[in-house]
């Protein structure tokens, strides 16, 4: 059986269940970041009352530290970090990338020095899945080779074609077990290239696919036709992923290609900077305005914190540098991007998510 069962269809838009090993998640789904096995700021118990169900963490951080072996002595990844619910662990591959100045690539793999300490390490193709296997993770992403913004065809065939190599000698070594591997499309910006790799790995019949090395600078229209292409190309019946993105209107736009699962730490990045994600756009609580504003941050929210604070407490908790700021806004982002995506699959099932799309859009612009 695909891991992806199909529910409904509104043009590209798409409405599923992903089947894991920890249980089904509704698609399209948003993924929180818990890059070092945690949530910034947040327990398990909140993320599960917001009916998050499925998390990311990061196999090049939890490898470094506190290392698989310690990882797999716990049980594995939900034991340790206490989480009953669907991990997926990125391969790391965009990390050492984005510390390219640690690090260097060949067909063997990435050469780097930790960023904690500068010790030498080696991911191969085959030590990242055998990582991702001490991990137990339910979803594990393949190694692969990140080509950056403004590379001519040439380079980012190169690191395509990396990346296709790694994801064959990946499917050798996978070990037969309820953890489900998706290989990740490279390509830049280069329709035929980003064409020929989704092709290329279809073949290869992975449980899932990723789109990588997208928002990585190359302008957002850019981005958004690669990802088009790549959905029109790759498996109907396979999950298609779309690495590290996560506005409100990426998902939006991205829903409407066909995209099943984001993850970003965008949410809680925005938190720890005051700023909070609502239906009708942003709200910066470092604002002047917010210090006297007795309403909750969206009064279209029914996440706890919208339900007991108001913003003139929230801004107070800013400006006081009280950690508790932080903590709550981080809460409501998650509760509305999760939200959001949870809003998309239902308008997809009525067959109405166009007209869903553009109030949601329009929405996001109005004054708050």
């Amino acid at each position: 059986m695909s891991c992806l069962t199909l529910a409904a269809r509104d043009g590209a838009a798409r409405a599923g269940t992903l089947h894991t090993a920890h249980g089904e998640i509704p698609t399209p789904v948003f993924m929180p970041v818990g890059t070092q096995a945690s949530v910034k700021g947040l327990a398990p118990a909140e993320l599960t009352r917001l009916n998050v169900r499925l998390i990311l963490a990061n196999a090049y951080h939890l490898y470094l530290r506190p290392g698989a072996d310690l990882i797999a002595k716990a049980g594995g990844l939900h034991a340790f970090m206490s989480w009953p619910g669907t991990i997926l662990t990125d391969s790391g591959g965009f990390q050492v990338f984005s510390l390219a100045r640690l690090s260097t690539v060949d067909d063997e793999g990435y050469h780097f020095a930790s960023h904690l300490d500068g010790s030498r390490h080696t991911f191969t193709p085959e030590s990242v899945v055998r990582i991702q296997e001490q991990l137990r993770s339910d979803i594990a992403m393949v190694l692969d080779d990140c080509a950056p913004a403004g590379v001519d065809e040439a380079a980012a065939r190169a690191s395509a074609n990396r990346t296709l190599s790694w994801a064959r000698r990946a499917c050798a070594a996978i070990q037969p077990s309820a953890q489900l591997t998706f290989a990740i499309v490279q390509g830049s910006t280069f329709a035929g290239l980003r064409r020929e790799q989704c092709r290329a790995l279809a073949e290869l019949d992975f449980p899932g696919y990723a789109l990588g090395g997208l928002w990585v600078g190359e302008g957002r229209s850019a981005g958004l036709s690669m990802v088009e292409l790549c959905c029109a190309e790759l498996p109907v019946d396979k999950p298609r992923y779309l690495m590290g993105v996560g506005t409100p209107e990426d998902l939006l736009d991205c829903i409407a290609a066909g995209v099943d699962m984001f993850d970003c730490v965008y949410p809680t990045r925005c938190a720890r900077h005051a700023l909070a994600l609502t239906t009708r756009g942003r709200v910066n609580l470092r604002n002047a305005s917010m210090r006297d504003d007795f309403r909750p941050l969206d009064a279209d929210c029914a996440c706890d914190v919208c339900a007991e604070f108001s913003r003139a407490y929230l801004a107070h908790c800013f400006r006081a540098e009280e950690a508790l700021g932080p903590r709550l806004v981080s809460l409501h982002n998650i509760a509305y991007m999760s939200g959001l995506a949870r809003a998309a699959r239902a308008a997809i099932v009525e067959q109405r998510f166009e007209a869903w799309r553009a109030t949601c859009s329009a929405a996001l612009l109005d004054p708050v």
